[in-house]
C-alpha cells in the first residue's frame, strides 16, 4: 500500500509543472501560436523563484519572482514573433537555448557556483494539511499534505476552462486562432489576443517554474526543466488544447516521472530517466496514427 501511495503521490508532484505550463500553452494554442518556448519560460521562472526566495527569504517573493522571470521570456518572445514577426518555432527554440545559457551564466555570477544552488535560505513553498481529509486512511495520505502549488494547479484548470469556453475573452482568443481576419474586422485585434495568450503563459509558465525549484526540491540546478516544456507542448497537441484532456495527459506524463524515481531501485539512472520521454515518443507515435485515420 505504501508502494502505490508513493506512486500516486509521485505522479501528482511529477503532472503539477507539466500540467500547469501545458495550461498556459492552450491558450498560445487557441490563439493560433506554435509555442515552444514554455521551456525557457518555465526555466527562467525556475532560477527567478530560487532568486527571489534566497533573498528575501520569503517563498511568496520566490512566486512573484518566478512570474517575472517568465514574463521577462514571454516578453522577449512576444517583442520578436508579434512585432517583429519572426518565424515562431525558430524563436522558441532560440529563446529556449537563451534561458539556458543566461541561467547558468547568472547562478554563476549571482552565487559563485556551478551545476547546482542549494541553501538553507531558499525558503521552498509550503505543505498544505486538510484537517478531516488527513485523517482518512489512503485518501487522506493523497489528498492532504501535497504541496501548495498542486492545490493552485487544481484551480487553474477550473480558471482555464471557465476562461476559454465561457467568457467573451475566450470567445475572442480562440477567433484570433481560427478566424484572425475576422476578428480583425470586428475591431478587435488578433495581435492584442495573442500578446495576452503569451503573458498568462508565462505566468502560468512561472508557477511552473517556481514549483520546480522551491516545490518539488528547494534548489536551482543547471537545465532543470528537463525537457518538460516539450513535454507539456506535446499534451497540448496530443489532446488538441482540451484542458480536461491535458490534465489527464498530464497525470500519466507525471505517473511515468514518478515511475522512473522507483525503477532507480532496481535499474541504472540513465535508463529510468528516459521513461517519460519514451512515453512521450509512443503517445506522440499513437497520436500521428490516429490522425491519419481520420484523415482518411
Amino acid at each position: 500500500m505504501n508502494v502505490f501511495v508513493g506512486l500516486i503521490n509521485g505522479m501528482i508532484a511529477g503532472a503539477t509543472p507539466i500540467l500547469l505550463a501545458a495550461l498556459g500553452g492552450t491558450f498560445t494554442y487557441y490563439a493560433g501560436i506554435f509555442n515552444i518556448a514554455m521551456e525557457g519560460m518555465m526555466l527562467g521562472g525556475a532560477f527567478f523563484g530560487v532568486l527571489g526566495s534566497y533573498y528575501f527569504h520569503s517563498w511568496p517573493m520566490g512566486i512573484l519572482f518566478a512570474v517575472l522571470g517568465a514574463l521577462l521570456m514571454a516578453l522577449i518572445f512576444i517583442v520578436f514573433t508579434v512585432y517583429l514577426k519572426t518565424d515562431e518555432f525558430v524563436t522558441g527554440i532560440a529563446l529556449n537555448l537563451f534561458a539556458v545559457g543566461a541561467t547558468t551564466y547568472m547562478l554563476r555570477q549571482i552565487f559563485n557556483v556551478k551545476g547546482s544552488f542549494s541553501d538553507p535560505g531558499i525558503i521552498s513553498i509550503p505543505k498544505v494539511d486538510i484537517p478531516l481529509i488527513a485523517n482518512i486512511p489512503v485518501i487522506g495520505s493523497i489528498l492532504s499534505g501535497q504541496n501548495l502549488m498542486i492545490y493552485v494547479t487544481v484551480i487553474a484548470v477550473l480558471v482555464c476552462v471557465f476562461v476559454i469556453f465561457k467568457t467573451r475573452f475566450g470567445l475572442r482568443l480562440r477567433a484570433a486562432g481560427y478566424n484572425a481576419p475576422s476578428l480583425d474586422s470586428s475591431g478587435v485585434k488578433t495581435s492584442s489576443m495573442r500578446i495576452w495568450s503569451l503573458l498568462i503563459c508565462g505566468v502560468l509558465c512561472g508557477f511552473a517554474g517556481a514549483y520546480l525549484s522551491l516545490g518539488y526540491v528547494t534548489m536551482f540546478v543547471e537545465n532543470m526543466t528537463a525537457g518538460r516544456g516539450w513535454i507539456s507542448l506535446a499534451a497540448v497537441i496530443l489532446v488538441n488544447g482540451n484542458p480536461w484532456g491535458i490534465a489527464l495527459i498530464s497525470l500519466v506524463f507525471g505517473f511515468t516521472d514518478g515511475l522512473g524515481l522507483f525503477l532507480q531501485k532496481f535499474m541504472p539512472d540513465q535508463f529510468t530517466a528516459m521513461v517519460p520521454y519514451l512515453a512521450t515518443l509512443v503517445s506522440l507515435y499513437f497520436y500521428s496514427i490516429q490522425k491519419r485515420k481520420k484523415a482518411q
